[in-house]
C-alpha cells in the first residue's frame, strides 16, 4: 500500500468519477484504475462498486477512506515541517438545509483555515439529497434538524443509511418577515395570525414528503402558498410579498441585510439542529475545523 494510492482513492471520492479524478490527477484513466483494483486486491476489499452508470463508494471503502484521509493529512504534516513542502490541496465538502449560520461558518472556516489551495464545496440542498450526500460521502457534514414530528422517521431513516445525528442546538421556531410586514414589530406571534399572509417552503422534488420539510408545522393546511428552491428568491418574496417562513430564528445581518427579521412564534414545539456524519468514516482536519466554526458561529446568534 503506497501513499500516492490513498490519496487515489480521496480524489476518486471528490470528483465522483474515476476520469475527472484521472484527469485532474495528471495520470491515465486505466493508470488509476490499475493503481486502485491493485490496493483493492492487497487489502481484501472492494473499495468502489462499478456499475454501468459509474461508481459508488463501498461499506468496505467508506471506512477506510476514513483511515485513508487521516494518514494522508499526517504524512502532509510531516513533510511540511520537515521538508518545508507545499501544502496540497484541501478537500472539504458540506451538504445543508437552508442555513444562514452554516455559510457563516463556512466563510469564517476559510478565512481562518484556507490555505493556498483548496476545493471546498457548500450544498444548500433538498433534505433527501443532504441524507445520500453524507451516506455516499460527496459530502463529510450534512446539516439538517428534527421535530417531534419528524425525529421517530428521521432518525430511523439515518440509521438504516448508516449516519450518525449529533445535536447542534435546540431553538423555538420563529417567523421570518419582511421589516415592512405588518407583524414585523410585534413580541410574538400566533399561528392564526399568519393565516392572511403567503406561506413560504422550499421545495423537496420528488421526495416531498411532510418528514422531510425544512419548516416545521408543515401539515397545517395553509390558504396561500409557495415552495422555493433557494434562499434568496425566499427572501426577495418575503419582502415582495409580505410572506413568511419558519425557522430557528437565527438571522444573520451580514449575509441576508436589514431587510429582513426574525419573530418569535408562541408554539411550544421546539426545533433541533444537528449534523450528520457516515458512521463509518473519521472526520478529516477541516471539517472538525468547521464544526468548531459552526458552534462558535451557533453559541454568539443564541447567546
Amino acid at each position: 500500500m503506497k501513499l500516492q494510492q490513498l490519496k487515489y482513492v480521496i480524489e476518486v471520492v471528490a470528483c465522483g468519477s474515476i476520469n475527472e479524478a484521472a484527469r485532474r490527477l495528471y495520470v491515465s484513466q486505466p493508470s488509476l484504475s490499475k493503481a486502485i483494483k491493485e490496493l483493492e486486491q492487497e487489502l481484501g476489499i472492494i473499495i468502489f462498486t462499478r456499475t454501468s452508470t459509474g461508481i459508488t463508494l463501498s461499506t468496505d471503502g467508506a471506512e477506510f477512506l476514513g483511515y485513508a484521509r487521516q494518514v494522508v493529512e499526517q504524512a502532509e504534516l510531516l513533510e511540511r515541517r520537515y521538508f518545508n513542502t507545499a501544502p496540497s490541496e484541501q478537500l472539504f465538502s458540506v451538504s445543508t438545509q437552508h442555513y444562514a449560520f452554516a455559510v457563516n461558518a463556512f466563510v469564517g472556516m476559510i478565512k481562518k483555515h484556507g490555505e493556498d489551495k483548496y476545493q471546498f464545496t457548500l450544498r444548500e440542498t433538498r433534505t433527501y439529497e443532504i441524507i445520500e450526500d453524507v451516506k455516499n460521502l460527496r459530502s463529510e457534514i450534512g446539516i439538517l434538524y428534527v421535530s417531534s414530528f419528524n425525529e421517530k422517521v428521521m432518525l430511523q431513516l439515518l440509521k438504516e443509511q448508516g449516519l450518525d445525528f449529533h445535536v447542534l442546538f435546540e431553538a423555538k421556531p420563529h417567523i421570518f418577515v419582511s421589516s415592512q410586514n405588518p407583524l414585523a414589530k410585534k413580541a410574538s406571534v400566533t399561528l392564526e395570525e399568519l393565516e392572511e399572509f403567503p406561506r413560504l417552503t422550499f421545495e423537496q422534488g420528488e421526495y416531498n414528503s411532510f418528514y422531510y420539510s425544512e419548516e416545521i408545522f408543515s401539515t397545517l393546511p395553509c390558504k396561500k402558498s409557495i415552495q422555493v428552491s433557494d434562499r434568496a428568491t425566499l427572501f426577495n418574496l418575503l419582502i415582495g410579498l409580505n410572506g413568511y417562513t419558519i425557522s430557528t430564528g437565527i438571522l444573520s445581518e451580514d449575509l441576508n441585510g436589514s431587510n429582513i427579521v426574525s419573530v418569535p412564534l408562541e408554539e411550544g414545539e421546539l426545533i433541533t439542529v444537528g449534523w450528520v456524519v457516515n458512521k463509518k468514516t473519521q472526520l478529516s482536519r477541516i471539517a472538525k475545523l468547521y464544526l468548531e466554526e459552526l458552534k462558535q458561529i451557533i453559541d454568539y446568534y443564541m447567546a
